[in-house]
């Protein structure tokens, strides 16, 4: 990453259908631009978690025209930051590259009530994030 260069953070899950798509979500809306944000699954689903959609939307963000993606090496290796969520040893490592992993329940399967809190820590944790990146 150059100094006149966007930072890419990429954000992972299993699925790409909850925690990585909500992280992405965040980091886009409250980076105004000022990062490139990729994110991706190891087993990605078919859609989005519709109740991660409901849960951002009251936040004010737009998740549901999102579609979730394979990781790929190249995702990685054109990141500088990776962050992790419950994908075990499955994203590949690459020398140079900052890596985070993020410990967060998976909102899968769970009622609104128990993804809001996910979904608020995750934006804790993007925010932070972003004050690293943004500095």
């Amino acid at each position: 990453m150059t100094d006149t260069a966007r930072p890419t953070v990429l954000f992972v899950c299993v699925h790409n259908a909850g925690r990585s798509q909500m992280a992405a979500g965040f980091m886009r809306e409250l980076s105004g631009g000022r990062v490139e944000v990729l994110s991706a699954g190891s087993e990605p689903k078919d859609r989005i978690n519709p109740v991660a959609i409901e849960a951002m939307a009251e936040e004010g963000i737009d998740i549901a025209g999102s579609t979730p993606k394979i990781l790929t090496t190249e995702a990685v290796k054109e990141s500088d930051v990776v962050i992790t969520m419950g994908c075990g040893d499955t994203c590949p490592v690459f020398p140079g590259k900052r890596y985070e992993d993020w410990e967060l329940t998976d909102p899968a399967g769970r009622p609104i009530d128990e993804v809001r809190p996910i979904r608020d820590e995750i934006k804790r944790r993007v925010e932070a994030l972003l004050g690293e990146l943004i500095a």
